[in-house]
């Protein structure tokens, strides 16, 4: 599938991987962005067709509203759905400053809104001859790190939702596909440990990999975690327990 003149719902783009994603497919496509924030002045100017639904990704019903509104303004159908947003609250479990009240919040936003969203959605991706579900998720997905538990956990949990609904998606005109990215240079990893990919390649080869079709397209690092996971769990273990790489 080539990525131009199509109706993309994207969410996050208001920074990170999110708005490289919308800077690379705004000028050849409508794309239909899911945030608190609107994306900066620029990448609107250099996305014409850009429509922005200001939505709470961790509220359910704010969810719904900007899945009546999709399904309200684009009666014909959307080409694809790429999830993207993300939060990651690092203090942990041990820590004083650990905040109980962020566990609904990251969980809501990380792999509630994704599931809620492809539900929502599923009617109006059926209404195209080829569409696609592209869901953002990370090396964090396969093995954790101690840092940041509940992200870890609603990644591997996208994880196995998006092979879930793989499943049940086979032989619909609905591709489901998944991009594991590294340590990305993003405003999230602000201060956190070197080596980032930067964010322009990594939307890239996420784009890259939704036209190519790849069902788990690993992005720099994710590609060698997953071999030395699959060869020796422990040892990507005792690797990601060092911390941010």
């Amino acid at each position: 599938m080539k990525l131009e003149n199509k109706t993309i719902v994207l969410t996050g783009a208001s920074s990170g991987v999110g708005l490289d994603l919308l800077s690379a497919l705004g000028a050849s496509n409508t794309i239909i962005n899911l945030s608190r924030r609107a994306p900066p002045k620029d990448a609107v100017q250099m996305s014409p067709g850009l429509v922005h639904i200001a939505t709470n990704l961790a509220d359910a019903a704010s969810v719904d509203l900007a899945i009546e509104a999709i399904t309200h303004s684009s009666p014909d159908g959307i080409d694809g759905l790429i999830n993207c947003a993300a939060v990651q609250f690092l203090p942990k479990f041990t820590d004083n400053e650990f905040d109980p009240a962020s566990i609904a919040t990251e969980i809501a936003i990380n792999l509630t809104s994704p599931a809620q969203l492809i539900h929502g959605l599923l009617g109006s991706l059926r209404k195209r001859p080829e569409s696609f579900i592209l869901n953002v998720n990370s090396g964090l997905g396969l093995v954790p790190k101690k840092e940041s538990a509940i992200y870890c956990a609603t990644k591997g949990g996208l994880d196995n939702l998006s092979r879930g609904l793989r499943a049940q998606l086979n032989g619909t005109n609905i591709r489901l596909q998944q991009a594991f990215l590294p340590l990305v240079d993003t405003p999230m990893t602000t201060g956190r440990g070197s080596g980032k990919l930067p964010s322009q390649e990594v939307a890239r080869q996420i784009i890259r990999g939704i036209e190519r079709g790849t069902l788990d397209n690993d992005i720099g690092k994710a590609k060698l975690l997953r071999v030395i996971n699959r060869l020796s769990p422990s040892i990507a273990n005792a690797i990601m327990q060092k911390g941010d790489s």
